[in-house]
């Protein structure tokens, strides 16, 4: 029996990684031959984010999947992707695509039942959490009356694409996330 193929459908664009390309950090240069182009792990990264799957599921057609989370953590920690992000909003409110009337809203989600198994002290982790911003205490983790939850609040412009995420505790007001999500 033939298997569907899960990769290609939505991996970038030859314009979009055109874009995308300059906007990623330049290293020294690698001592090894590369094996998995930055492209491939980038859209990994794309896919998993996309299917919600977990890192382990992730097709070998983009890499390894520690590779491609390796990746994905080494640039969360050091600030990458927000430099990124930053980047391309600016590109897009200079080409006037970005419509600066800006809803605040947020939701509430019930964290999964192995979320109550974390460690109380992230420093005890083998890997501790966070990055160039410290992490919260409660990870974004709270007791709320639908028990162990956690609030997103999401600043999006008119054009419904989002601009700025916060991530809090599940019994955080809305109203002091208010100037946070903003700035």
């Amino acid at each position: 029996m033939a298997t569907l193929a899960v990769t290609g459908r939505a991996d970038l664009t030859g314009a979009q990684w055109a874009v995308l390309e300059r906007l990623l950090p330049r290293g020294r240069k690698p001592v090894r031959p590369v094996t998995w182009t930055k492209r491939q792990l980038i859209d990994g990264i794309r896919w998993r984010a996309r299917a919600g799957a977990p890192w382990r599921d992730v097709p070998p057609a983009y890499g390894p999947w520690q590779t491609v989370y390796g990746l994905f953590r080494r640039w969360q920690r050091d600030g990458t992707w927000r430099s990124i992000l930053t980047a391309l909003q600016g590109r897009a409110d200079a080409a006037g695509l970005i419509t600066w009337d800006v809803s605040v809203d947020s939701t509430v989600a019930r964290a999964h039942q192995h979320a109550a198994g974390a460690r109380k002290r992230g420093d005890l982790q083998a890997e501790p959490p966070g990055g160039l911003e410290a992490e919260p205490a409660d990870h974004g983790l709270g007791r709320s009356r639908g028990g162990l939850t956690t609030k997103v609040h999401l600043a999006c412009e008119q054009g419904q694409k989002p601009l700025s995420v916060v991530i809090t505790a599940g019994q955080r007001g809305d109203s002091p996330q208010f100037r946070v999500v903003l700035e």
